[in-house]
């Protein structure tokens, strides 16, 4: 009976020993991937460290070497540029003083007449590729062909009908206005237009700088055609108003702006004519005449001009922006009863 407790008391020893070696080895696991973790981390932030640091030397070191900042009087005056800036001032007053005036200094430009004698007047006669029966009715009456059309020019007039090019550029179109032309020697071909309803009033555009770049005039006329003209009485009249300069002549009006899309005469950007809806003071678009510095304002400042849904209105909005001097004069209005006028309606 003694034995009993003795044996007991072994065999919870042992019991105890194998459970303390089996919790040991866990133990020892985790804290060696602990180890491991923190070495992990460590390295980590000592990295990031590092990378801090020399990114922060990089910084530093661009912003020792960053150029200082100067200003345009220090920069001109580096390069010794204060003798050109004056000379660009002068020359951009120059030229906008030129604009002003309607013309570029000592331009010289072609003259239409062999003598150089200045011409009287340059009228153009618009018309487009399916106008040919029209062209020979002019041709058949007021307006001189062959012959007659050279000694028109010898007392200072030019006519000429006025056309674009196709929309594809040497096409059937093209071809038998050339042949036309030189047939007849009576056309003026702008070259840069292209001929379409819908390009019409960039037409008055290459028209007038095209003509006072060619012919060296007094007036530059535009005519709609479907105009019959009195030749006779137009030349009478500017030949009474020479030397008048920035004289914008016709048949001045003014009326309601068309805001209904698929109405005719329908003005896309009616928007801009103010809350009236009415247009400004214009010449109407079947004859008006330019004098020599107006048709030259058009030419200098052609690529900034700003077109309208009508040719009539687009030239009138010129026109505001410069001294133009305006002539209402009712033998331009074509559909009038006024038996002075020089135009009626074909």
């Amino acid at each position: 009976m003694e034995t009993l407790p003795m044996t007991t008391a072994k065999s919870s020893e042992r019991r105890g020993r194998s459970k303390q070696i089996h919790t040991s080895k866990p133990s020892v696991v985790l804290a060696f991937f602990s180890c491991l973790a923190w070495l992990y981390v460590a390295g980590r932030l000592w990295q990031d460290a590092e990378n801090r640091t020399l990114l922060s030397n990089f910084l530093k070191k661009s912003m020792e070497q960053r150029p200082k900042v100067l200003t345009v009087e220090d920069k001109l005056m580096l390069l010794g540029c204060k003798d050109l800036e004056r000379r660009i001032v002068e020359a951009e007053m120059d030229l906008t003083l030129a604009k002003s005036q309607g013309y570029l200094k000592n331009q010289l430009l072609q003259s239409g007449s062999s003598s150089g004698k200045k011409l009287l007047a340059v009228i153009g006669v618009y018309t487009g590729f399916g106008s040919h029966l029209n062209r020979n009715v002019y041709r058949g009456s007021w307006m001189p062909k062959g012959d007659a059309l050279k000694k028109l020019e010898e007392r200072g007039v030019v006519i000429r009908f006025v056309i674009g090019r196709s929309a594809n550029r040497g096409d059937s179109l093209d071809r038998k206005i050339d042949a036309e032309n030189r047939e007849t020697k009576d056309f003026l071909i702008l070259e840069g237009h292209e001929e379409a309803q819908e390009e019409r009033p960039k037409k008055a555009k290459f028209f007038f700088s095209t003509a006072v770049q060619i012919w060296d005039a007094e007036f530059y006329v535009k005519v709609d055609d479907n105009i019959d003209l009195d030749l006779e009485g137009l030349i009478g009249l500017l030949d009474r108003s020479r030397g008048q300069e920035s004289a914008y002549i016709g048949c001045m009006k003014s009326g309601d702006v068309v805001t209904e899309e698929g109405r005719q005469w329908y003005e896309p950007e009616w928007w801009k004519f103010g809350d009236g809806k009415s247009y400004f003071r214009h010449a109407a678009g079947s004859i008006f005449v330019l004098s020599r510095n107006l048709a030259q304002h058009i030419n200098i400042n052609s690529a900034s001009l700003k077109t309208y849904a009508h040719d009539d209105t687009s030239v009138g909005s010129w026109m505001m922006g410069v001294r133009a001097t305006y002539k209402d004069d009712n033998r331009f209005c074509c559909s009038s009863i006024n038996r002075d006028k020089v135009c009626s309606m074909f």
